[in-house]
Order: structure tokens, then C-alpha cells, then sequence
């Protein structure tokens, strides 16, 4: 019911004594101020459930289908015995099958040595159970170079281990297991560590003529087809790399032994990753890297990396600018986190910018686990993040934070340029931790353009050596949220 406030007011006017004043005026007030809190709790019941946004990604992010036709590796020559290589025959089993119009290249039980596995449009490669595919330790299998992409900048290089381009309606599901076998003898030590097999005088990645090149490449707008690296350079290929390709699936199969980050959607459009575990503790080893991507679903999955265990990515400094494609509607639910630089991660190649990001139902624990939820950026990556919502998390415990925002991330020297990032939006719910690390939250924005618009709803966190620390971050907002048993205002 509508109340006028002002015909009110009006007949108040109009009658002058005492008696009426209180008789009329007070009741019809009261009824004016009941009115307008149910209005005002009718209107916040009104607004939309901003879950409901991942459900309709969830939903318009349809699963490949794929006909009902088999292509057995065996049939075109594959040998199980773990020493021959098979690279043409499952190359062969994949174009035949998508010549034919697409179905399953089926990888029987049995260890399958091959080279790199390059994917077609409507094939669907499936590792059975019992399966392990192999991957040639020498480097120059990977050869001729193909487009992909290092740390968040395009190159030609070795080819990834699984590789499309341009490919609609592709899939790596099954039981088995992808072996990429890198270690401190082969691709680990290219990162230039000791711990990964490094020995002093041997090339890495850091040398003259491997990252500071490829930098200077990036910021120069080199063609792509002009940055050649490959033999005689350092730079370790991605396990499995789609670029431009669109409605893709990756499930059930296990990836270990990575030389670089595992899974790695780039410019790519309707991806689902569903009940995949990765187990890979090489350098760099983030277990699942959608970059300058649109409508992806991570669920199911178990992560145990040398790196992060999700990290949203949009391009490199100069490149994330040219190509301009942020990375949004991403839903993250029901996984499992275990060793990792970061559960889920926002960056650091973050220049095109990331939106719309949903984490919910995931579990976090180990001794391992540096951080639980991680936005990571500087002024030479510039960018923006938007609309992080993350709901329902149990985390057992982090060495550093629960949540950390860091818009002064840099490994490497000279990390500080023009490009001032924005963080926005950042919504944590329903939020336990049983030990959390040296900070609750640690939250380091800029002056310039503070991080905003935190909202932490019924977190609890315990035994963090300090409950935060906080530096240029506006509108934190606190509602039934505990570190360390005390109540945060």
C-alpha cells in the first residue's frame, strides 16, 4: 500500500487542536513508517541473487557432443609397449576422425609413448582407464614451432604437449593418465633453479636471449610469426593449449609431470573442466590457467601443483593491451586445493582485465597452500578486477593469507610502470579457516586507486598471526565476520 506523506501533512494543517494533532497525526505516521520498511524490505528481496549469474553461465556453457564413432590409436599403428614412439599413428587416428565428421579417438589400456598431440575439430580424444600416455622426453619432437604463448606472451615455440588451434568441439576425457615425464633431467631445469635441476652455467629462461628478449618483443608489437624461439632457447612448452577454440572439454583424465602450466585455455570461448586431477609439482606448474577467456566451468577437480592451482590470466603488459579480451564468467565450484602457490588466483598477467568471477563450494589444505584466495598485479601489468564472489570455502589452513590483494607484485626486477590497476568488488561468504597463516587479509593497494568495495559475510578465521594487514583499501565492509575469535568492524 502506497502512503501520501504529504496528504498527511496536509490534514494536519488543516486541524489545529491538540487532540486531533495526536489522534490523527501519530497513528497515521507510524502506519506511514511501517509502510515504508516493508516497502524498502520488499525491494532488497527484489534484487537479483548474484548467484544466479553463475548458474546462467553454467547454463549457456553447453557440454560437446560428439558422434557415436571410435577410433582406436591400435587400428593406426599405436604399439602399448612404453618405448615405441607413437606420435603418427594417434595424429593419424585424430584427422581421420575428423575427417569423418568427428567421434572418439580411443587410447586403450596400455603405456603409449608419443610426441606432441595435435587435436581437431569434433574429436573427442579418450584416455582409457589403464591408459598412460607418455611424452617424449626429446625437445626436438616438438618441432616445427606453433603459435602459443609464454607466461602471457605470444611466441612461436615448442609445440604444447596437447595442442588446437582453432578447433570447435574438442575433448581429453577418460580415466587414464597424461605424463608429460619433465623432471630435473629434462625441461625443469630451463627455469634456472636448483632445486629443479638447474647446475650453475647451464642456460635458463632468465638469459639474455630467452625472456628479456621475448619482453622486448612484446613491448616492441613484434609480429608474432617474427618472435622464434624454440631450439636453442629455453623456454618450456605447455602441456595442454587451446588457442581460439571454442566448447571445449577436459574431464576425468589425470595430467602429471607438467613442464610448465598445465591447462591452458588462451582466447578461447565455453570450456569445462570437470573432475580432473592434476599432481604435478614442477616449476611453474599451475594447474589451470584460463586466459583472455569467456564462459568457463572448473568443478570437480583435485589440484596439487608446484604453482597455483587456478590462475585467471588476460596477457602480459603490452600484449594483454593489444589483444584486449578480458577473461570473465568463470565459475569455480566443488574442487579440491591442496600444495599451491595460490587456491585460486587473479593474475599476475592480468592486463586485459578479469570480471566476473565465482568460487564456491571448494576445500583448501595443506601445509603447501601460500595463499586461499589471490589478486596479484603491478603498474606495468595494469588492469582491472571486478566481481569476485566467493562463497561456501573451507580452508584447513595457508602459510601467508587467506586473502591477498597485491597491486605491487613482481618477481623479476623493474616491475613499476604507468598502467595504475583497479581492484573492485571483492566478496568473500560463508568463509572458514582453521589456521590462516600470517594474515587474515593482506591487502596492499595504491594510493592512487585504492583497492574498494570488500565485503567479508559470516568468515571465520582462526590462529592467523595477525588478524590483517591493510594499506590503501576503501569500503572493507565486516558482517559477522571473526579472526581470531574477535568480531571485525
Amino acid at each position: 500500500m502506497k502512503v501520501d506523506i504529504q496528504y498527511i501533512i496536509t490534514m494536519y494543517k488543516h486541524h489545529t487542536t491538540r487532540i486531533f494533532k495526536k489522534a490523527f497525526l501519530l497513528p497515521l505516521l507510524l502506519f506511514a513508517s511501517i509502510s515504508c520498511d516493508v516497502q524498502s524490505a520488499k525491494k532488497a528481496d527484489a534484487q537479483p541473487d548474484i548467484w544466479a549469474k553463475a548458474e546462467q553461465i553454467i547454463e549457456n556453457v553447453k557440454t560437446p557432443v560428439f558422434k557415436d564413432t571410435l577410433f582406436n590409436v591400435t587400428k593406426f599403428g599405436a604399439i602399448a609397449d612404453g618405448i615405441t614412439k607413437n606420435t603418427e599413428a594417434f595424429n593419424k587416428a585424430i584427422t581421420a576422425c575428423s575427417a569423418s565428421g568427428g567421434g572418439t579417438v580411443l587410447v586403450p589400456e596400455g603405456v603409449y609413448v608419443t610426441g606432441p598431440i595435435h587435436l581437431q575439430s569434433n574429436v573427442n580424444l579418450y584416455i582409457s582407464k589403464g591408459a598412460e600416455v607418455l611424452f617424449s622426453k626429446d625437445t626436438l619432437d616438438y618441432l616445427p614451432m606453433v603459435h602459443t604463448s609464454y607466461e602471457g606472451v605470444e611466441l612461436m615455440n615448442y609445440s604444447p604437449l596437447i595442442y588446437a588451434k582453432g578447433a570447435k568441439n574438442i575433448g581429453v576425457t577418460g580415466e587414464g593418465t597424461l605424463n608429460g615425464q619433465a623432471d630435473t633431467t629434462n625441461w625443469w631445469p630451463w627455469c634456472g633453479a636448483n632445486r629443479y635441476g638447474h647446475l650453475e652455467g647451464m642456460p635458463d629462461q632468465k638469459d639474455e636471449h630467452n625472456l628479456p628478449t621475448l619482453r622486448i618483443m612484446n613491448e616492441d608489437n613484434t609480429p608474432i610469426s617474427e618472435r622464434k624461439f624454440g631450439p636453442g632457447h629455453q623456454l618450456r612448452p605447455l602441456f595442454f593449449e587451446t588457442l581460439e577454440c571454442e566448447n571445449v572439454i577436459v574431464k576425468g583424465v589425470t595430467f602429471t609431470n607438467a613442464p610448465f602450466w598445465v591447462i591452458h585455455p588462451l582466447k578461447s570461448n565455453n570450456i569445462i573442466v570437470d573432475g580432473v586431477t592434476v599432481n604435478s609439482h614442477g616449476p611453474n606448474n599451475d594447474g589451470c590457467d584460463p586466459e583472455y577467456c569467456k564462459n568457463v566451468v572448473i568443478q570437480n577437480c583435485i589440484f596439487n601443483t608446484g604453482d597455483d592451482c587456478i590462475a585467471i590470466k588476460s596477457g602480459r603488459n603490452n600484449d594483454g593491451r593489444r589483444v584486449n579480451i578480458p577473461s570473465e564468467n568463470i565459475v569455480v565450484q566443488n574442487c579440491t586445493m591442496k600444495d599451491g602457490h595460490g587456491g585460486v588466483v587473479i593474475g599476475s598477467e592480468i592486463s586485459a582485465g578479469v570480471r566476473n568471477v565465482f568460487v564456491r563450494k571448494c576445500t583448501m589444505d595443506s601445509p603447501e597452500l601460500e595463499r586461499a584466495i589471490r589478486i596479484k598485479t603491478n603498474t606495468l601489468r595494469g588492469g582491472f578486477v571486478e566481481n569476485v564472489y566467493v562463497k561456501d570455502l573451507t580452508v584447513g589452513q595457508v602459510k601467508e593469507a587467506v586473502l591477498k590483494v597485491n597491486t605491487y607484485y613482481g618477481i623479476y626486477a623493474n616491475q613499476s610502470g604507468e598502467y595504475i590497476p583497479t581492484i573492485k568488488n571483492i566478496n568473500l561468504e560463508n568463509v572458514t579457516v582453521k589456521n590462516g597463516g600470517k594474515y587474515g587479509l593482506l591487502i596492499k593497494g595504491r594510493e592512487q586507486a585504492p583497492v574498494t568495495n570488500i565485503t567479508l559475510k559470516n568468515v571465520t578465521i582462526d590462529n592467523a598471526e595477525n588478524a590483517s594487514s591493510i594499506e590503501n583499501a576503501d569500503s572493507i565492509t565486516y558482517i559477522n565476520t571473526y579472526i581470531n575469535k574477535t568480531l571485525m568492524k
